[in-house]
């Protein structure tokens, strides 16, 4: 469920409550805690309804009726549905991205080649943390070409990063946190340097071919 950043602030702060989407089927579960950018925002409340009043279109922080009934008029002739909202504190993996120590340094590495052990398609949590850090606020589908890869599935791959407590979404791409800098740090002063993206490898060939 995608929610605009004010209206999350808005729901951070109290002000906003109830959201009103139209579904041909539930998309959400009462009880279900989104992570968003910011924190964590809880389902209480799901109902299938036929209308709603102007005091609720406020509470979703519309001007009234009318307007939450416009902005959802592409999507009939599918159910309309009353979503209640509450904010349910920070994303518990920003604790994660400031605070590291040397052991969970080795832990996170070696949890990120085994991560790659098991990948079919090969190893790939390295070179997505480097191109991240090389290229922060970068859009994920040029993230995604640089490594002749799909968007959908490198931003699948990102949110198993994020999930670590290393990366950070921006309002465009991403950023490494304090600490996956910090564990790149380590793993280049553990480990040879590692051959760049194909792309990269690419351009600097073509930089060291000399002129005919």
């Amino acid at each position: 469920m995608l929610i605009r950043r004010d209206t999350l602030e808005a729901i951070r702060d109290g002000s906003v409550t109830l959201a009103f989407r139209r579904w041909a089927r539930p998309r959400l579960r009462v009880g279900t805690r989104m992570r968003t950018l910011v924190g964590l925002v809880e389902v209480v409340a799901l109902d299938r309804v036929d209308d709603l009043t102007d005091a609720e279109a406020r509470a979703a922080g519309e001007a009234d009726r009318a307007a939450v009934l416009a902005r959802l008029r592409r999507r009939e002739p599918e159910s309309l549905y009353r979503i209640e909202l509450r904010y349910a504190g920070e994303d518990p993996r920003v604790a994660l991205r400031d605070d590291v120590t040397p052991g969970e340094l080795t832990a996170l590495a070696q949890r990120l080649d085994a991560i790659d052990a098991r990948s079919p398609r090969g190893a790939w949590t390295w070179t997505v943390l480097e191109l991240i850090d090389r290229r922060p606020a970068t859009l994920a589908a040029d993230l995604a070409a640089q490594l002749g890869r799909e968007r959908r599935s490198f931003k699948a791959d990102v949110r198993r990063l994020k999930e670590l407590g290393l990366t950070e979404s921006l309002e465009r791409g991403y950023r490494l946190s304090p600490r996956g800098k910090a564990l790149l740090a380590f793993n280049a002063a553990a480990r040879p340097p590692r051959e760049p993206p194909r792309g990269h490898r690419a351009a600097r060939a073509r930089r060291r071919r000399p002129p005919p």
